[in-house]
């Protein structure tokens, strides 16, 4: 199956499945023939392809996410305003989770990790 997220203003809007047949691997090599199907459909806007595995591109694009397309990264919506984005576009935290078997949520207030 191929994967086509809708942009819209830099935003993913929807992500569509499309057949193989429609859109035969390899991915995204063949993206100009998924978007002519999806054209084909009535569809319109731009569609780009994304991994469902996030083997290109970075991530699989989510509704609401952020499409560079510059970079050609998909990558989430920025969890708290600390965070920051890395060069595999996905956002860390300025401490690190805490490695020792714990579950822990992220407090923006005091900038560290609370056990839950």
């Amino acid at each position: 199956m191929a994967h086509f997220a809708q942009i819209i203003d830099g935003l993913v809007a929807d992500v569509i499945v499309i057949s193989n047949d429609d859109c035969p691997d390899p991915a995204p090599d063949n993206e100009a023939l998924g978007q002519t199907f999806i054209a084909s459909l009535g569809l319109t806007g731009e569609w780009v392809q994304t991994s469902y595995h996030g083997s290109f591109r970075y991530n699989y694009a989510g509704i609401g996410w952020t499409w560079d397309s510059g970079a050609q990264a998909f990558y989430a919506p920025q969890p708290y305003p600390s965070w920051t984005l890395d060069d595999d576009y996905q956002w860390q935290p300025p401490v690190p989770y805490p490695n020792d078997g714990g579950e822990y949520v992220w407090d923006e207030a005091t900038q560290q990790w609370v056990a839950t």
